[in-house]
């Protein structure tokens, strides 16, 4: 099954996944038209900034087990067995904040959204586009970023790849491995204004 895999060392910390994915939860999937609706459309990845300003992009891993859903009084959180997505209901939601306090990544926001009742506050957090995948497209903040912090991958895939990695950077006389001489700098630069 794939996944959305966050590599926080590609991030740029350029926030287009954060408009995309509002855009992508908007009712009319538009830029334009997603910044007159009601309520206004908001993302469901967060982007944070590093100890040197560098972007972390931060969004629901769906875990299993997922201690939102259990936290969940009143069984509003729920997982799509299919995709292994954990979802939310939103009109069980109370808005009690039981799944926030339990999230262990802070990813669960609390905000009207297109999908609630009007005017209801409700949990709302990443349902890895499960309308674009229902059309055949991969989750809006993974197309967006073209720096490849967030890529849609079998996690057996990415998890082989970052093991062969970290042991090629471990072996004898090995030179440290960067990604690309762009991240290098970017993340220099982004050190020395701090030490300024």
């Amino acid at each position: 099954m794939k996944k959305v895999m966050v590599h926080p060392e590609r991030c740029v910390g350029c926030m287009q996944c954060m408009i995309t994915c509002a855009t992508a939860h908007s009712k009319t999937r538009q830029l334009l038209t997603a910044l007159m609706e009601t309520p206004l459309p908001k993302s469901r990845v967060h982007v944070g900034a590093g100890l040197y300003n560098e972007g972390f992009p931060n969004r629901c891993r769906h875990c299993d087990p997922a201690p939102c859903m259990s936290a969940c009084l009143a069984n509003a959180i729920f997982r799509d067995p299919e995709k292994e997505t954990v979802l939310i209901n939103p009109d069980k939601c109370i808005n009690c904040a039981s799944c926030a306090m339990a999230c262990p990544y802070g990813v669960i926001r609390f905000h009207e959204d297109a999908t609630a009742p009007f005017g209801k506050t409700v949990a709302v957090k990443c349902d890895n586009c499960d309308q674009r995948q229902m059309e055949g497209l991969i989750p809006a903040c993974v197309e967006v970023c073209k720096s490849n912090a967030l890529t849609f991958e079998e996690s057996t895939d990415a998890m082989k790849r970052k093991t062969d990695e970290v042991a090629r950077s471990v072996s004898r006389g090995a030179e440290e491995i960067s990604l690309s001489p762009a991240f290098s700098l970017l993340t220099a630069a982004k050190r020395a204004q701090l030490s300024l």
